[in-house]
């Protein structure tokens, strides 16, 4: 915590304690896929995804297309943390329809709302039960000159993207811990944590989502002993809602015109990686950051 100046010299400092992978301690290898059944099952078994989900920013464009891979390869239950009602029950009717077994929910939660994001975890374990996996997707966009923005407009970005981030994790760590189930985290960060953007200014957005990876990198070093491993996905240019606009129509074809493969990506093809890394097949994957765009960031 916070430490006054005069006091520095008299503190003492936490510890981190790392997994020793010991046989049955939450950091040891899965067991060996059965030889018995046919390459296919084990092939599939890989990436069957099991137990229950929060996905933050579940009815957005990508949240969704993340929700629907994890119910596509076995997820159980799933639980939307998202601030628009109305769309995120069309997303859930949608989901209900395909996936007839899997039990979907919604709750309205402001993931910048410390209280509301504890209450809201804690009711999705009582409607669904102990949560393995979150994906965190909240978020917003911002775009402006450095000379214009005003501090309350700098917070409120930070806050959604990098703190509101935490929180939801920090609340689904502790249920986890409290289970000692350990599971799998997933962030969003950006493109716009690793290079500058061009020709869009928004200082605000890339300080945050640089944050998200470093923010990674720090819980999956601390949580790894309780069997949670954290990662994030960067995505490039992608062509949802947040992309759209003829008002963007200049900037989308700068974005191209520096992209190896001259597109944006489309929402489904981050699924890949997420089922990865929440799957078995992303076993020993923890702290890492992967850069889904493209090419986007070697022309930036």
């Amino acid at each position: 915590m916070t430490t006054e100046r005069a006091e520095l010299t008299a503190r003492v400092l936490p510890l981190i304690s790392l997994g020793d992978g010991s046989p049955g301690s939450l950091t040891a290898p899965p067991p060996p896929l059965p030889r018995e059944i046919p390459a296919t099952n084990r092939a599939q078994e890989r990436f069957h995804v099991t137990g229950n989900a929060i996905v933050t920013g579940g009815a957005g464009d990508l949240g969704f297309a993340a929700c629907n891979a994890l119910l596509e390869h076995g997820l159980e239950g799933l639980m939307i943390f998202d601030m628009n009602p109305a769309e995120a029950q069309a997303r859930v009717t949608v989901l209900e329809s395909d996936f007839p077994h899997a039990k979907i929910r919604f709750l309205k939660v402001d993931v910048t709302d410390e209280d509301g994001v504890n209450a809201a975890v804690d009711e999705t374990v009582k409607l669904l039960g102990g949560v393995s996996i979150l994906l965190s997707f909240a978020g917003m966009v911002a775009c402006g000159h450095a000379l214009d923005w005003s501090a309350k407009d700098w917070n409120r970005v930070v806050n959604v993207n990098t703190i509101g981030g935490f929180l939801v994790a920090r609340a689904v760590a502790r249920t986890m811990i409290e289970r000692g189930i350990g599971g799998s985290m997933v962030f969003i960060a950006s493109i716009s944590g690793h290079r500058v953007n061009f020709p869009q200014p928004q200082v605000s957005y890339n300080v945050s989502k640089a944050g998200v990876v470093a923010m990674v990198r720090s819980l999956a070093g601390e949580w790894a002993k309780f069997g949670i491993r954290v990662n994030s996905i960067s995505p490039g240019y992608m062509n949802t809602i947040l992309n759209e606009g003829d008002g963007l129509d200049e900037a989308r074809k700068m974005w191209a015109s520096r992209n190896p493969m001259g597109r944006m990506g489309e929402p489904d093809e981050l699924s890949g990686a997420i089922v990865t890394l929440v799957s078995r097949a992303g076993s020993y994957i923890n702290g890492s950051d992967l850069l889904i765009d493209g090419g986007q960031t070697l022309f930036m």
